[in-house]
C-alpha cells in the first residue's frame, strides 16, 4: 500500500473517531437531561397557566420550555392532566426545636431538623427562611451552608441567625429562645450585632409584641438602635409585630419586612402609602391567626391525610380532645383570636391592592399547632380568602418570596435558566388553590426528590 492511500486512512480513521466522539459527547449531554411532556403550566410570574406546554429539563436546570419540543435521546415522562408550578418558599418558619407536643432546646438535632426539611421538601416548599430561632449547632455543624448549596437533604435553609427580644418577655424563652439576644440598653447593641453577624444571617429579627399583654413590649429606643446597626451593615429587618402603634412606629424607624398580619386594626390608607413608597414587605401568616383559634370547632380539614401527615406525634389527639377545644373556647382570647384574623385578612387585601410587596409565610414550627408543610397549603387558601386570586397567591408564594429573599435569579418562577424546582400536581390551583394539595411529584434542582407526603 502506497503512502499516500496510508496517509487517507489515517485521516478517515481520525474522522471516524472525532465522530464517535462527538455522538457520545451528545448522549453524555443528553444523558441527565428529562422532558416533562403536556403539563399545565403555572410559571409563578401571574400571567394565565400555559396549556400544552412541555418543559425541558437539564441537570438541575430548566433548559427550555415550549410545545413539542424534541425529545429525541431524552427521558420523557407525561404529564397530561397535570399542573406544574415553582416550588413553594417560605419566608417565615421555625425549626429544630419542635418535637411532638413540645418544643425544647434539646430536640435540636441533626435527625430533628433533617426530618422537618424532608417534611417541608414532601409538601413541595424547598426554600425556608428561619426566622430567628436558629441555635449553634445549626452553623456549627456547616448543616446551614451545606443545605444553602442544596447537599444537604430537604428544603434549603435561609436564616436570620438570632433574633432580638425583651429580657423576660417575648420572644418566651420557654420556646428554645434562650439564644435571642434581650439588650437592656442600646449602647449593647453595637456588639451584639457584630456577634450575630458570625452567622451570616440574610435579615435581622425582633420582637416587638407583648403577646396578647403577656409580656413587656420591646422599647421603641432599642429596636431603633437594632435597626440602625443593621442598616449600617447592611442588614435588613424583619419586625414581629401586631399592633398599628407599633407598625406605625417602626415604619417611621425604617423596618424593612414586617413579619406579621397588623391584627389590632385595620391599617390607615396613610401608612399603607408610607410602607409602599419604602418598599417595605409584608408576610401576613394568616394560617397562624387562624390557628389561634381554629382548633375550638372542628375545620373541614381536621381529619384530611394531607394535614394529619404534617403533625409530629401526639398532636393530633391533642387538638382534637374534647378538653383542649372546650378550654381554647373558654378561653378569654377566642373572642380576641378570631377580630385578629378577620383583620388579618382586610389588611392583606388593602396592602396588596396597594401595590405593597406581600410575601408567603406562616410561622409554622414554631410550636406543634403550626404544621409545617401544611401550613404552607393552608396559608394559599386563606389568601384566596382575604381577596386574592389563585393566581396571585401563588406569585406571593413563589416569585415574591424569592424577591425577598434575593434568589429569585435562580428560584420563584419556571423559566428558561432557572434551577429546577418544581411542585407537580393533579388538578389547576388556578381554578382551585386547593389542588396544591394534590401533589404528584415535587424536584429540587431537576431531581424527583418526594412524591408528596402521602406517597
Amino acid at each position: 500500500m502506497d503512502i499516500k492511500k496510508v496517509f487517507q486512512l489515517i485521516i478517515m480513521a481520525a474522522v471516524m473517531m472525532a465522530v464517535t466522539s462527538c455522538n457520545d459527547g451528545k448522549k453524555q449531554k443528553l444523558s441527565d437531561a428529562l422532558l416533562l411532556r403536556d403539563v399545565t403550566l403555572i410559571d409563578g410570574n401571574g400571567g394565565q397557566p400555559q396549556e400544552h406546554a412541555d418543559i425541558l429539563l437539564q441537570g438541575d436546570t430548566i433548559a427550555a420550555i415550549g410545545k413539542n419540543l424534541d425529545s429525541s435521546n431524552i427521558t420523557v415522562i407525561d404529564l397530561t392532566g397535570k399542573t406544574v408550578l415553582p416550588a413553594l418558599i417560605s419566608d417565615h418558619v421555625h425549626i429544630g426545636s419542635l418535637k411532638g407536643t413540645t418544643n425544647k432546646a434539646e430536640n435540636y438535632t441533626r435527625d430533628n431538623i433533617l426530618s422537618q426539611l424532608k417534611k417541608y421538601q414532601d409538601y413541595g416548599v424547598l426554600t425556608i427562611f428561619v426566622a430567628g430561632s436558629d441555635r449553634p449547632y445549626l452553623f456549627e455543624s456547616s448543616i446551614r451552608d451545606s443545605s444553602a448549596r442544596g447537599l444537604f437533604p430537604g428544603a434549603r435553609i435561609h436564616t436570620a441567625g438570632y433574633g432580638f427580644g425583651v429580657p423576660a418577655g417575648a420572644p418566651p424563652i420557654n420556646f428554645a429562645m434562650d439564644n435571642v439576644y434581650r439588650p437592656t440598653d442600646v449602647k449593647q447593641i453595637s456588639a451584639e450585632m457584630d456577634s450575630l453577624q458570625q452567622t451570616k444571617p440574610e435579615v435581622v429579627k425582633i420582637w416587638v409584641d407583648d403577646f396578647g399583654g403577656q409580656f413587656k413590649k420591646m422599647n421603641p429606643a432599642i429596636y431603633k438602635a437594632v435597626v440602625d446597626e443593621a442598616h449600617k451593615r447592611s442588614l435588613r429587618v424583619m419586625a414581629h409585630a401586631y399592633y398599628l402603634s407599633d407598625a406605625r412606629q417602626l415604619v417611621a424607624d425604617g423596618v424593612d419586612i414586617i413579619g406579621h398580619s397588623i391584627r389590632d386594626s385595620i391599617i390607615d390608607d396613610a401608612l399603607v402609602q408610607q410602607i409602599k413608597a419604602k418598599d417595605i414587605v409584608y408576610i401576613p401568616t394568616l394560617s397562624l391567626d387562624e390557628f389561634a383559634y381554629i382548633y375550638a370547632r372542628r375545620p373541614e380539614w381536621i381529619n384530611d391525610p394531607f394535614f394529619k401527615a404534617s403533625l409530629e406525634p401526639g398532636v393530633y389527639e391533642m387538638i382534637t380532645s374534647e378538653k383542649y377545644q372546650t378550654d381554647l373556647k373558654n378561653s378569654p382570647a377566642y373572642a380576641r383570636n378570631i377580630h385578629a384574623f378577620e383583620t388579618a385578612l382586610k389588611n392583606l387585601k388593602k396592602l396588596y391592592d396597594a401595590g405593597v410587596l406581600i410575601a408567603l409565610g406562616t410561622d409554622s414550627g414554631a410550636m406543634p399547632l403550626r404544621a409545617q408543610g401544611f401550613s404552607e397549603h393552608l396559608e394559599l387558601e386563606l389568601m384566596v380568602q382575604a381577596g386574592l386570586t389563585p393566581l396571585q397567591a401563588i406569585t406571593v408564594a413563589t416569585k415574591n418570596a424569592a424577591q425577598v429573599l434575593k434568589i429569585d435569579n435562580k428560584f420563584g418562577t419556571v423559566e428558561k435558566g432557572k434551577t429546577a424546582d418544581l411542585l407537580i400536581v393533579d388538578g389547576n390551583p388556578a381554578n382551585n388553590i386547593k389542588d396544591t394539595r394534590k401533589i404528584v411529584s415535587v424536584y429540587k434542582a431537576g431531581k424527583e426528590v418526594s412524591k408528596g407526603p402521602l406517597k
